[in-house]
């Protein structure tokens, strides 16, 4: 499991499995699975000493897309809740390796990974390291960037498929602070993910030219999609891939018609 798990070649079934959580899966309502992971500040993430307060769980890398629409996001929830909540983001695998950014292979270099997404994101917030084999990250369902709301005794109250999806979030967060009973909340799906194609081509520069290949082999429509929102640049970033969608939409449907008139 662990050698599918460190995948160094992004493949259609990655992306795929990422779309959807299995029924094993934990969710709403479940403990989250143990862990104890070291933190970049030197200190423990344990399942059975989250402290006082209720947990918001994010997953991420610095080769996620996802990861980079979500966090500028996640930086206002944390000015809004810090005191009442605790932010946690987890260091994975890289969603999107390359050569400059290869999948880490020892703690010391997902440590290091994890070192350089948080300055390169400018986390305000505990990051937390994974093991190489992603014991706890495959225990949940590998996201590339999920989140879960845990109360302080592990239940998981919220679970978000994509944690650049801020009002699912948001809503997770603050029904565990009204301490109701967990629902089955995940979000929205396709739209956090058009809205991080906007950051594909920044992974790209950061991952090197292979993570860039390995889209247009495994999802040649996103890969698509994130040439197509590079040349947007007047846009702000997380808009750039539901324009860049709706122009080549409206390209297909132009070509359509023409076809249809010379018919």
């Amino acid at each position: 499991m662990a050698t599918t798990y460190l995948f160094d070649d992004l493949r259609t079934r990655d992306v795929l499995a990422d779309m959807r959580y299995l029924p094993t899966d934990p969710a709403p309502g479940d403990r989250i699975p143990a862990f104890d992971l070291p933190t970049l500040d030197g200190t423990r993430f344990r399942s059975d000493a989250l402290g006082h307060r209720p947990v918001l769980l994010v997953f991420g890398s610095q080769t996620c897309p996802v990861t980079r629409s979500s966090v500028p996001q996640l930086r206002d929830l944390h000015d809004e809740y810090a005191d009442r909540v605790r932010f946690v983001l987890v260091q994975t695998r890289e969603a999107h390796p390359g050569e400059l950014l290869p999948q880490p292979r020892t703690d010391e270099q997902k440590a290091a990974h994890a070192a350089a997404m948080r300055d390169d994101l400018h986390v305000p917030f505990e990051v937390a390291v994974d093991d190489v084999a992603g014991t706890l990250h495959r225990a949940v369902g590998p996201k590339p960037n999920s989140a879960y709301v845990l109360r302080p005794d592990g239940t998981i109250t919220a679970r978000v498929h994509w944690a650049n999806d801020a009002a699912a979030v948001r809503a997770g967060v603050e029904h565990v602070l009204r301490g109701t009973a967990p629902r089955r909340r995940r979000g929205s799906t396709a739209r956090p993910l058009l809205e991080a194609i906007g950051h594909l081509p920044e992974v790209v520069r950061r991952a090197g030219s292979k993570a860039e290949r390995d889209v247009w082999r495994a999802v040649p429509p996103l890969a698509l999609l994130g040439r197509a929102a590079g040349l947007l640049r007047d846009l702000p970033l997380d808009r750039r891939g539901p324009a860049a969608a709706a122009a080549l939409t409206c390209v297909a449907l132009a070509a359509a018609v023409g076809l249809l008139v010379a018919l």
